[in-house]
């Protein structure tokens, strides 16, 4: 069993992250609240004699948080959205209507599906007021993991996100087989900040878009620190999500242990001990927790964490600003001891990972901010903002290709590859303590982040993005036959 110490957890970039505080979050008042409070839990919807056939509306959808209403936008009246449930080779088929006043899709965030046609599309455009339906197959060879699906129609996906569009998409897998894991109790975990004011989600200035859209109010599965149970000298496996546009959670338990097994790609080679978690947007990890502390309650916490300055505002008005919501831990959810079970092991192995050959192609992105000229400030893949209208990358279909990610401002970027997986090989040329398939990566600044990644199985137009995608930090690729 792996172990790990925080400069190594700090250079994987992976997960952390659990439900929930709302931390001195009414504006405009001297009062802290911490209000319980919380949200109806999300259907399940979970594939029959091999097809997955549900109706998903995006709409308007007045709920409460933290006790205080609030006019959000959901996927069928929900937050988080419903849970999907598939296996390796059943059909997909999601009817989708538009009820937002904006145009919207969905994107399919870490599934290896088509990114054409009917599939993971995100150049789709699916009007105010009308429907589409989805539909696609998800390979016998698909991977086990936890996924999520949102909206990402460009220049709209930060809005609609911290609206509240997000659910979680779980393809179940090999790592489900195994003895210890199927007899640990499993619990979902979504990540998600509002910014809200006068019952409606607060709409950016240009220096929050800029920075990044951090809301003060974080929860959890839509409540303000929820409980989950531990079976005494049982297993707890947490499936955490975060769902936020921009909040990063570095998260610790307190006074007591937890092990990775997953990441965005699916299961690692076995167990890894960490003492923390940064889970940056869009990230997922899967954590055991082991039973065998001192019965009581323990502390999910968020700690601190300095996502950079705001290269632009920082540098031409000569002041820096802080992502972090808090400038001290905060209690996110609390894991609390149940009954005791029958004693469950911590499992030795789970499932294997072999590295990709050595490629003939490696490319370099640079990642950074300037001016483009009609546009004013703009965040840049290799000096360009996207233009829906070029193709910035074309690769093979079954190529291995080494990406190197250069991170030249002055605050950390999450990178998200669309249809693929990639391999994080090394960071500043170091190697990584475990080996895990990946779709999401953070890069901090002056870091350069070196992947490898096999085009599999589809051909068509997707895309490469940041967390500044709507300022132009994403690019178009194309896998060609």
């Amino acid at each position: 069993m792996a172990k790990i110490n925080r400069r190594q957890f700090l250079a994987l970039g992976v997960g952390s992250a659990g439900a929930i505080i709302a931390a001195n979050w009414v504006k405009g008042q001297n009062s802290n609240l911490i209000v319980q409070s919380k949200i109806a839990s999300p259907s399940l919807y979970k594939s029959q004699d091999g097809l997955l056939e549900v109706n998903l509306e995006a709409g308007y959808t007045p709920l409460k948080v933290a006790g205080m209403p609030a006019n959000l936008i959901s996927y069928n009246g929900q937050i988080p959205a419903p849970r999907l449930e598939v296996k390796p080779g059943d059909t997909v088929r999601i009817h989708f209507t538009n009820n937002l006043s904006q145009p919207t899709n969905i994107h399919y965030h870490g599934l290896h599906i088509t990114p054409t046609d009917k599939g993971d599309n995100i150049f789709l455009k699916i009007p105010s007021g009308e429907k589409f339906t989805y539909e696609f197959t998800i390979l016998q060879n698909h991977s086990g993991g936890s996924f999520w699906y949102h909206p990402h129609y460009h220049g709209y996906v930060a809005d609609q996100l911290l609206g509240g569009l997000a659910g979680l998409f779980i393809v179940r897998g090999k790592l489900d087989a195994i003895p210890e894991i199927k007899a640990a109790k499993e619990e979902f975990l979504v990540l998600k900040d509002f910014d809200i004011a006068g019952n409606t989600v607060i709409a950016p200035n240009h220096r929050g878009r800029m920075s990044g859209r951090e809301g003060l109010l974080i929860t959890g599965n839509g409540q303000i620190n929820p409980n989950f149970e531990l079976p005494r000298n049982g297993l707890l496996r947490l499936r955490l999500l975060n769902a936020s546009s921009s909040h990063f959670y570095r998260l610790k338990l307190e006074n007591h242990p937890f092990y990775l097994i997953a990441t965005d790609g699916g299961a690692l080679a076995e167990p890894v001990e960490l003492t923390e978690l940064l889970l940056v947007p869009g990230e997922r990890a899967e954590l055991l927790i082991p039973g065998t502390k001192e019965p009581g309650s323990y502390r999910l916490l968020n700690l601190p964490y300095d996502r950079g300055s705001m290269g632009m505002m920082g540098g031409m008005m000569g002041h820096r600003h802080r992502f972090s919501v808090s400038t001290s831990p905060q209690t996110i959810a609390t894991i609390t001891y149940g009954k005791p079970v029958k004693p469950v092991s911590l499992p030795n192995k789970l499932i294997p990972i072999t590295i990709l050959p050595e490629p003939k192609i490696a490319r370099r992105f640079e990642l950074n901010h300037g001016m483009i000229p009609g546009q004013g400030m703009a965040f840049l893949i290799n000096g360009e903002s996207f233009n829906p209208n070029h193709i910035s990358t074309q690769v093979k279909l079954n190529a291995i290709e080494d990406w190197e990610l250069v991170n030249t401002g002055i605050m950390d970027h999450p990178f998200h590859l669309h249809v693929n997986q990639f391999q994080i090989l090394s960071r500043d040329g170091k190697s990584l303590p475990y080996l895990a398939g990946k779709d999401t990566v953070n890069v901090s600044p002056g870091e350069t982040v070196r992947l490898r990644v096999k085009f599999n199985d589809f051909t068509g137009k997707t895309v490469y993005i940041l967390d500044h995608e709507d300022l132009g930090m994403m690019a178009i690729m194309e896998i060609l036959a």
